[in-house]
């Protein structure tokens, strides 16, 4: 591999010469273009642990998929940029719990993992318990279809760490349904082993609670739409978070930075 040392700087390829960056390096570098074709990392019996590899990576991104899906009507002012990757790195990890199955077609049974999703937030750099301080406590119902999120009264100018300019915000809670997956061979893909369920959710919000003034003991309540009771293959995370607002006459406007979602508990 060489280094350029010109003063031209690019990347790409320029005849059978590559240029390129390495992340952490100064400089840019040069190699020939080379590796498998992609009929080969399909085909060739050398690549059958990079299969198996690319079958179960695939299938993680798909588990973490529907977390976010469950989760798409707060998901936006709610998470950073690199929640995908963060959440297909933890359904890898449950995935390399499973002891049942081959390489390459082992489950992402969250269900017997479910510590792995608990205290997960969504945007690393705005963490739920940095930015509220009041006494809470989380309830669910004994089929698993109700949470709670119970806030005792409090004084906000003490307790919630709100971006400048807020003068409102609301708390949050959710419950979101997510399945186990495991591989279909008819299909040749991970499925949902309960689609009915899969992303199934109820978000629910406190009022506009103003930021100056005493807040009253709240109780917001979250359940499942249409009756629905998640069965032995299904995991219920219970979502908390906050939103801040800015009132301008009698409108309410959400603010682009300080919010927060954060899985506090699976179940």
């Amino acid at each position: 591999m060489a280094r350029q040392k010109g003063v031209i700087k690019y990347v790409g390829t320029l005849g059978d010469i590559r240029h390129f960056k390495i992340k952490g390096q100064e400089g840019y570098f040069a190699g020939m273009v080379g590796g498998p074709t992609g009929d080969q990392v399909l085909t060739a019996p050398e690549f059958e642990r990079t299969r198996e590899n690319m079958n179960e990576f695939g299938a993680c991104a798909k588990a973490g998929k529907s977390v976010r899906t469950g989760l798409s009507q707060v998901m936006k002012q709610m998470a950073d940029s690199q929640v995908t990757g963060r959440l297909t790195s933890i359904m890898k990890k449950i995935n390399l719990e499973d002891q049942t199955e081959a390489r390459g077609y082992r489950k992402i049974e969250i269900t017997t993992q479910r510590n792995y999703l608990k205290g997960f937030e969504f945007d690393k750099n705005s963490s739920f318990n940095g930015i509220f301080n009041a006494p809470f406590s989380l309830t669910h119902g004994v089929d698993r279809e109700t949470g709670e999120f119970v806030v005792d009264a409090f004084n906000p100018a003490n307790l919630v760490n709100a971006p400048s300019g807020a003068t409102h915000f609301r708390l949050i809670t959710s419950l979101s349904v997510v399945s186990d997956f495991e591989y279909n061979a008819t299909t040749n893909s991970y499925d949902p082993m309960d689609a009915a369920l899969n992303e199934v959710n109820d978000i629910q919000y406190s009022p506009f609670l103003d930021l100056y003034a005493p807040v009253p003991a709240t109780t917001i309540v979250a359940t499942l739409p249409n009756g629905a009771i998640p069965t032995v293959n299904t995991t219920v995370l219970q979502c908390i978070g906050i939103e801040f607002y800015q009132q301008v006459g009698p409108n309410y406007y959400l603010f682009s930075s300080g919010n927060c979602l954060k899985v506090e508990d699976a179940f």
